[in-house]
């Protein structure tokens, strides 16, 4: 498209070199997303209809829409998936969402966050740059060096930040999670250990991330020992999933710690164990467990789906009353605190898109460059991070107020 320049260099849309850097960012974003969406193809290549017609292919573009970047505002046509295939638990169609431009997004990620993305995609550095430069306009100091040298700089934030001292921070709550992402780690069962906490004002904050093994006490209990080393106090409670080796290693560690496990990974290895036909009731009945008004009403609940199954699915139920205390412990705590604290959401939310978008990685390659592009990626999450409902309430848990159904208890002063 022909382009009036002015004699002052301007043009009816601003300067030409803004023109240019807008160009350069419509054309990487469309780069990002051709290559994203190649590759969510080229993994699912294998999933097939009875015919042999494959399930998910590509569909043209998306209606045009306009995105707001650092360059400006700037037109972009996303790429269209037709996934055919069908989720066997809720029996909804599985729909591809890109990471790098969600369906709501009406503004570009940075190129800061795109780098990180981009390499968990397993692209090489070859594969990426020239997008970059289209979006930076010159050629300049984008080798494969250059990539290379951020990274090395990510790499060194990542270790700053599992160095930095604790003790002026002080986590009432955490949650505890093992995700598996299948990034450049050392071994192939590895996983990435999450540690998120809420402070006294409420506010959510990544605290610690490593590798290790999700079930192993050990490599929890190592975590653990350095936040404590740093100087983390204990916090009241913590959340996460019944299998982690994490609840041996607080035990260990923060001895006086509650323990509340997630109801997400909870319904799950519920349902697993059931055949299909008895999984929708039984999810209901599970709902009405940890959706109950309050822990009374919750332990009625339980006795109920107790009755319900005991007689054909007995080790069905031991999965829900062997860990009883422990998935009702939230209602102990703020009523306005109990939709954060019944599941690890908050981990998984964070990482739900990264770890549905992310392969095997092949060549080049290293555990601490895939870990700092993890530490990366979250870091320019938690920016986006909402505090938790009724922040002032969390302070008072620190202190040790008292809740009975999920309201403050006042304590009568004692007479003089």
């Amino acid at each position: 498209m022909l382009t009036v320049v002015n004699a002052d260099g301007s043009t009816p849309n601003g300067s030409l070199i803004d023109e240019i850097v807008r160009e350069g960012a419509r054309r990487m974003l469309a780069a990002a997303l051709e290559v994203e969406v190649n590759s969510y193809i080229a993994e699912l290549a294998g999933e097939r209809d009875g015919d042999g017609r494959r399930l998910v292919v590509r569909n043209g573009y998306h209606q045009p829409r306009k995105v707001t970047t650092a360059a400006g505002t700037v037109e972009v046509r996303a790429p269209r998936v037709n996934d055919k295939r069908v989720d066997e638990t809720t029996g909804e169609r599985k729909r591809f969402s890109s990471a790098i431009l969600p369906p709501w997004c009406r503004k570009s990620p940075k190129v800061s966050e795109v780098l990180p993305l981009l390499y968990l995609h397993g692209l090489s550095s070859g594969d990426f740059v020239p997008a970059l430069e289209q979006f930076l306009g010159s050629s300049a100091g984008l080798s494969p060096a250059t990539v290379t040298r951020l990274t090395a700089q990510w790499q060194a934030d990542h270790t700053a930040f599992m160095d930095r001292d604790l003790s002026a921070s002080d986590y009432v709550y955490v949650w505890a999670d093992g995700v598996h992402l299948r990034i450049r780690l050392e071994e192939a069962r590895a996983a990435v250990l999450v540690l998120m906490g809420v402070r006294t004002d409420g506010t959510k904050e990544l605290i610690a991330m490593t590798d290790g093994y999700r079930e192993s006490s050990e490599a929890w209990a190592g975590l653990l020992r350095d936040c404590a080393r740093r100087g983390m106090r204990a916090p009241v409670l913590a959340v996460g999933d019944g299998a982690l080796g994490f609840w041996n290693a607080l035990n260990e560690v923060f001895p006086d710690t509650r323990h509340q496990r997630c109801w997400v990974h909870k319904t799950a290895n519920v349902l697993d164990a059931l055949p299909k036909s008895a999984q929708p009731a039984a999810k209901r009945a599970i709902q009405e467990i940890y959706n109950a008004e309050d822990k009374d009403h919750a332990a009625r609940a339980v006795r109920d789906f107790e009755r319900a199954y005991q007689a054909k699915y007995p080790k069905v139920v031991k999965r829900i009353t062997d860990d009883e205390d422990e998935l009702l412990a939230f209602f102990d705590f703020p009523a306005e605190h109990w939709i954060h604290l019944r599941t690890t959401n908050p981990i998984e939310s964070t990482f739900a898109t990264v770890r549905l978008r992310t392969k095997v990685t092949k060549g080049a390659g290293s555990r601490a460059a895939g870990l700092a592009m993890v530490f990366k990626l979250i870091e320019s999450a938690q920016a986006r991070w909402r505090a938790v409902n009724a922040p002032h309430l969390v302070a008072l848990v620190r202190a040790g107020a008292h809740f009975e159904r999920g309201q403050l208890v006042e304590r009568e002063e004692q007479a003089a």
